[in-house]
């Protein structure tokens, strides 16, 4: 048995100072100080073998943060842990106490295919750290070889003919897939940050900005338009990691599928990732093929959909956890008074308790947001410099 901890963390637009990320938006020497300072204190905390990044647009900046925390956790462990001749220095609790670091680590950093460096128009990657290493090399997801076409069925009463279809050729950042040991298994780890809520407004030709943007002419319907691309683009992202994921099992691989879904739990985009649930009894339901009302699928059909079903989904480490402990602390996210979980970790039935030959269990699931505030805090400004997403952590035991 080995014990594994596996963390989500988006760090909020990490980059060197004095650059133009996003249009007006740079850190001072200073700013940029004190980031990657909380950054590091936060990823000494998390203590996790595996951790997964979103909103990294360099990835020098992210060594330098990983570089900073051994070196502090190096330092904590000559405070804290006994030297060899203290008799008592085998006790456990200086096993809780120790700090592992990153040093001798693995680090993947997945950039932006979009990214091509100009000022104000940067775009960020993911990255995932190892204690344990990769088994293969890490795979980016992005650039679709064959575009994702989503065709629509014409209503009844319309006749036939083309319903129109929507085309995906590129995700808004990459996924990021990596084959991690834990134990005696390998594992697949991916590592994703769908689209986000804000709205995607298209700029006319010859046009400085798209008029959507322009508050002071409010165009409703044109914003609503917006947030329907979006929508339309993480959710058809959600099906790209989700065929990804299938792959995965179907090859009898574990699962482990982390990141920003820019979504909750129930929000479609994320029951694409994690497939549906089973209905509770197919024998009630009309069969597909029913030629009268009493054609319904039999037990054993149902007991094979359900076994079909289950096999490929996906179970919310947090979820596991509430399940656990009764209580439903957990929340990454907060905005306008709304405290919500949008980053999430999600596990394939291998770490199912209700399944008997399961690889592994969760056994705990740490969430860090002390940071968080909805805006009306004093200190939400400096958010910029920290994080506006909470860290969740899945404590695992795998066999």
């Amino acid at each position: 048995m080995q014990d594994v901890t596996v963390a989500s963390f988006n760090v909020k637009n990490l980059i060197g100072p004095d650059q133009e990320y996003y249009k007006f938006q740079t850190y001072t020497p200073e700013e940029y100080a004190w980031k990657e300072d909380w950054l590091a204190d936060q990823l000494l905390a998390l203590d996790a073998d595996i951790v997964g990044f979103q909103e990294i647009f360099e990835e020098d900046a992210l060594r330098a943060v990983v570089d900073e925390t051994s070196r502090r956790a190096a330092l904590l462990n000559e405070a804290a842990q006994p030297d060899r001749t203290k008799s008592y220095r085998k006790k456990a609790i200086f096993r809780r106490l120790e700090s592992v670091g990153y040093a001798g680590a693995a680090l993947a950093f997945a950039p932006n295919s979009a990214d091509e460096g100009v000022p104000g128009e940067r775009r960020p990657g993911v990255a995932i750290l190892s204690r344990l290493g990769f088994e293969d090399a890490p795979e980016i997801i992005q650039d679709l070889p064959d575009p994702l076409v989503i065709p629509f069925a014409p209503l009844r009463g319309l006749g036939g003919g083309d319903a129109g279809h929507f085309t995906l050729r590129r995700l808004s950042r990459p996924i990021l897939k990596v084959r991690v040991r834990m134990g005696s298994q390998t594992i697949t780890v991916f590592n994703c940050h769908l689209k986000s809520k804000l709205g995607e407004f298209i700029k006319p030709a010859g046009a400085e900005y798209a008029p959507e943007a322009d508050l002071t002419r409010y165009d409703p319907l044109g914003r609503a338009m917006g947030s329907l691309r979006a929508a339309v683009r993480r959710m058809a992202e959600a099906w790209i990691l989700r065929r990804e994921i299938l792959a995965e099992l179907s090859a009898g691989r574990p699962v482990i599928a982390m990141g920003d879904y820019n979504d909750g739990e129930h929000a479609v985009s994320s029951e694409i990732i994690s497939g549906e649930r089973p209905f509770k009894n197919y024998a009630w339901m009309l069969r597909h093929d029913a030629e009268h009302r009493a054609d319904r699928y039999s037990q054993e059909e149902n007991d094979a959909i359900t076994e079909a079903v289950e096999r490929v989904r996906l179970h919310s480490a947090e979820k596991l956890f509430v399940r656990k402990s009764l209580r439903d602390m957990v929340y990454t996210s907060a905005f306008g008074g709304v405290f919500e979980s949008i980053d999430q970790i999600w596990l394939s039935q291998h770490f199912d308790p209700d399944v008997p030959d399961r690889i592994g269990d969760m056994t705990y699931f740490s969430v860090l947001n002390d940071h968080l505030t909805d805006g009306s805090h004093p200190e939400a400004p400096y958010n910029k410099l920290a994080s506006d997403h909470g860290q969740i952590m899945a404590h695992l035991r795998v066999r």
